[in-house]
């Protein structure tokens, strides 16, 4: 059964002209959302567009670039122009991809940043000040990616970024009844296609339509109370993301120096180190404490 809780709602969709953000815009016109299709390429939006209005949807087209802020303003003007409101913004469009380090092109870099991270937000800056006074909700998107993945950095980046500002966007806003989540998904799209590495994570039957109903349900009054989350969809997996945290032990003196410090990690620490990235890499001096340990383990058993 489909649910039918948006009715008479406004919701905007950026990249919105194929992959994950055709099946966000397409889900959301389903439940009765009246959508702004926005993309780049005119001709996806457009497609987009006649594929709602073919299924007795209501939708537009904004072909504006959200990573210039004049023209992300025009994006949520469009939608109050035409729908009388802003309900609904689910922040989609985003660019990646793969390097290594010593082979980053700065250029790539900028432009990476100005969609992925300023693109959200000056779109987001534009939907808050149209919401002012009303209910409404934001749902960003992020990635697994924010949590360290190989040749991924600068995207990686991006989506932590992401992530922090929908953490601080939910406190800032929640007086101001305006819901601010993040949703991780992964799905069989243009962007998994062009990664050998991705392919082998994300088989073609975990199409983008399977993440499509989570952002529906964050845009719908059926989440009210649900705000400042991370949630991950692969597909068939659906569950939240764990937030930063102050670990234990936490050591405490007058003021710290170096000889201090040395012995902080030397002697506390090196037990206590995280594994890193999204593989849960150990880092040395944690493989070695742990070498260390099954060994003396190893010694008291025999």
């Amino acid at each position: 059964m489909v649910m039918t809780s948006l009715d008479g709602r406004a919701v905007v969709v950026t990249g919105a002209g194929q992959g994950l953000g055709r099946a966000f815009a397409t889900h959301l016109a389903q439940v009765g959302a009246a959508v702004v299709v926005n993309d780049i390429d005119r001709d996806l939006a457009e497609s987009t567009v006649d594929a709602i209005e073919s299924a007795g949807g209501c939708a537009v087209v904004s072909d504006h670039s959200v990573a210039d802020a004049e023209q992300a303003q025009a994006i949520v003007d469009l939608c109050v122009r035409e729908y009388g409101q802003i309900d609904g913004l689910v922040n989609n469009a985003g660019v990646s991809y793969e390097a290594l380090p010593a082979d980053e092109d700065p250029r790539l870099a900028h432009e990476l940043i100005q969609v992925n991270v300023l693109g959200v937000i000056y779109t987001g800056l534009a939907a808050v000040r149209a919401m002012a006074g009303r209910r409404g909700s934001i749902v960003n998107i992020s990635s697994g990616a924010s949590l360290g993945q190989r040749m991924l950095g600068t995207y990686a980046a991006s989506k932590g970024a992401v992530a922090s500002l929908t953490y601080s966007w939910a406190l800032d806003l929640e007086a101001a009844r305006i819901r601010v989540n993040a949703v991780c998904p992964l799905a069989h799209t243009r962007m998994v296609r062009s990664s050998e590495r991705a392919l082998r994570n994300c088989p073609p039957d975990r199409t983008p339509e399977m993440v499509a109903p989570l952002v529906s349900f964050l845009i719908s009054d059926l989440s009210l109370g649900v705000t400042g989350q991370m949630i991950r969809c692969n597909g068939p997996q659906l569950h939240l993301v764990g937030q930063p945290y102050l670990k234990s032990p936490i050591l405490e003196r007058d003021s710290w120096d170096s000889d201090s410090v040395e012995r902080a990690f030397s002697e506390v620490f090196h037990a206590h180190l995280e594994p890193y990235g999204l593989e849960k890499r150990l880092p040395p001096m944690l493989r070695k404490w742990l070498s260390w340990h099954d060994d003396a383990e190893r010694t008291v058993r025999s």
